[in-house]
């Protein structure tokens, strides 16, 4: 199911519902740009939540970024470990659900 080629196919979104389209782009643009957190702290973030959700397409995309904007290899090894502990950790706290 997972092909990046499938990426290219985004742009049709833009012209099956541009309105909607353009202000996806907009909202993405302006919450991945520099504003109180520096946008490679951004794509740290994003890395780690798209480790969490498994998305390969925003692994992908975002692991790219945060190197381009200048992450280094430990820097993503520690937003995966965050990334990890956050999903073993809502395992356990919903865990309790089973529990008398």
């Amino acid at each position: 199911m997972y092909d990046m080629s499938n990426i290219k196919k985004l742009k049709k979104f833009g012209e099956l519902a541009p309105a909607a389209w353009e202000g996806f782009i907009a909202f993405d643009k302006a919450a991945m740009a520099d504003g109180a957190i520096p946008a490679r702290t951004k794509e740290l973030m994003a890395v780690a939540v798209a480790l969490t959700t498994q998305c390969p397409y925003c692994i992908e995309i975002h692991t790219k970024k945060a190197k381009a904007a200048g992450c280094t290899e430990a820097e993503l090894a520690e937003t995966t470990m965050v990334a990890a502990a956050l999903r073993a950790g809502g395992a356990i706290t919903h865990g309790t659900h089973c529990l008398e």
